[in-house]
């Protein structure tokens, strides 16, 4: 009898801790979790210009050609070929040809940004600072003469 007392106080206990509270069963307006609807917004996946304008594709295809990177006639549709020359072009320069056009090889062939906007194009700050030491190296030196007369000293 020993035995059977404790197998009902085990399991007397047991089930007092495995069913939930009576408290815990009901809910009430001030306790109960609302889920967040998600947001379904598509996200696009590509980020900045997707395709090159036909009258830009045709002046770089035209450059390249210039260069002799490509062959043939602009075109103006940004084609494989084109991709291929530009992408062999900016490697040839050291640059990155993952991404093309990169913007130093459209300014290395003249394709850079417009400065007909600026109000004095003169003195916009538009090509990188020259150092002051380049601007002093080419100033002209003249020899120094000692004056006539004098004798050099030892």
């Amino acid at each position: 009898m020993g035995t059977f007392r404790r197998v009902m106080i085990m399991v007397l206990l047991g089930s007092l801790f495995a069913a939930p509270l009576p408290a815990q069963t009901t809910s009430s307006p001030a306790t109960t979790t609302h889920k967040k609807k998600k947001s379904h917004k598509k996200v696009s996946s590509h980020h900045g210009q997707q395709k090159i304008d036909p009258e830009r594709a045709r002046a770089i295809q035209t450059a390249l050609i210039r260069e002799h990177y490509l062959d043939g006639k602009a075109s103006g549709v940004w084609d494989d070929a084109s991709e291929k020359a530009m992408q062999k072009y900016q490697a040839d320069h050291g640059w990155q040809s993952k991404t093309t056009p990169d913007s130093r090889a459209l300014i290395k062939l003249g394709l850079g940004p417009d400065h007909e906007h600026l109000l004095n194009p003169e003195s916009a700050m538009t090509e990188p600072p020259q150092p002051a030491h380049a601007a002093a190296s080419k100033a002209p030196t003249a020899p120094i003469d000692p004056p006539a007369g004098s004798q050099p000293q030892n």
